[in-house]
């Protein structure tokens, strides 16, 4: 036999009573610790939650990073998050497949770090082998010429 419980709050009765979930607005939960609310989440699953010293919010869906990658000189994966796979184009020129692609070829933004022991090494977005699907980086050393590298990249941005 299935049973069902419906309920619009539900708080610590034993405790000091401002603690809970909030389910009596329409399509939305609410979390609230010490009567503050620190998750809300919609019928659509926008969930925003309350960042670093609690005087703001981040949207779980847009303020966080969608895919990270560490990679070798020869773009061997060591590490990463919604990255499938990879290509060594050359000389310093690598890319990255998505598992979840971005929205559009330009909708996002990407960074990146040398893991190089040289100083001067520089990463760049690779706009020729950019797509909604797939990541692309150069690694260029101080005098602009392209070099192999060991690095990070990550972009931030809408998944389609």
């Amino acid at each position: 036999m299935t049973s069902e419980l419906r309920v619009d709050k539900i708080h610590n009765e034993g405790g000091d009573n401002d603690s809970g979930i909030d389910l009596s607005s329409n399509d939305q939960i609410v979390l609230k610790t010490a009567n503050t609310t620190r998750l809300t989440m919609n019928a659509t699953g926008q969930t925003t939650i309350v960042g670093e010293g609690g005087t703001n919010t981040t949207s779980l869906q847009n303020g966080l990073c969608k895919a990270w990658v560490t990679g070798g000189n020869d773009a061997a994966i060591t590490d990463s998050i919604n990255i499938d796979g990879s290509t060594d184009h050359g000389s310093g020129t690598y890319s990255y497949d998505l598992i979840n692609h971005m929205s559009a070829v330009n909708s996002y933004a990407q960074s990146g770090i040398s893991r190089a022991t040289t100083d001067g090494r520089i990463v760049t977005r690779d706009a020729g082998n950019d797509t909604a699907a797939v990541i692309a980086m150069e690694g260029t050393d101080e005098s602009g010429t392209k070099t192999d590298m060991a690095h990070d990249m990550f972009i931030v941005g809408d998944l389609a």
